[in-house]
């Protein structure tokens, strides 16, 4: 692996990941990890919860803390046959959306789906990656703004 880059020194970031299409997430959380030590950054806690709908109470509790500047949420949302998936994601989105705000803290959104398939999910991986990225340049614009 490559030297880190630095770009994160200073950030400690918390992941949440659903444990439901565990082939897929658990690949993610691994990924996400690659790239926080690639950054710089500090890992903080790593929670599983049971699915996507789960995440936002965990990333509440995370949020609260004072030593995690940030939180990746990650998980797929594969399509079924009804519409759970796009409510599932819906409602989860949206509710991460607001602790960021109301937390004043980033959230990367590394959520695929609604609406594909186990194989796109798994083309999907690297979106972790760019979660982490996201919420180290968004601590970093916060706290210029400081």
């Amino acid at each position: 692996m490559a030297k880190n880059t630095g770009a994160g020194a200073g950030v400690c970031i918390a992941v949440v990941a659903s444990e439901y299409n565990f082939d897929v997430t658990s690949s993610m959380v691994e990924r996400a990890k690659e790239e926080i030590r690639f950054l710089g950054a500090t890992l903080g806690p790593v929670v599983r919860t049971p699915g996507v709908y789960d995440i936002p109470l965990a990333v509440k509790v995370l949020f609260a803390r004072k030593d995690v500047d940030a939180v990746v949420a990650l998980g797929a949302v594969i399509e079924g046959e009804t519409q759970h998936d796009e409510v599932v994601m819906n409602q989860a989105a949206r509710k991460l959306a607001d602790l960021s705000v109301d937390y004043g803290k980033p959230l990367g959104l590394g959520i695929t789906g609604p609406g594909e398939t186990r194989l796109q999910a798994q083309e999907r991986i690297e979106n972790a990656a760019n979660a982490v990225r996201a919420v180290v340049k968004m601590v970093q614009r916060l706290r210029d703004l400081d």
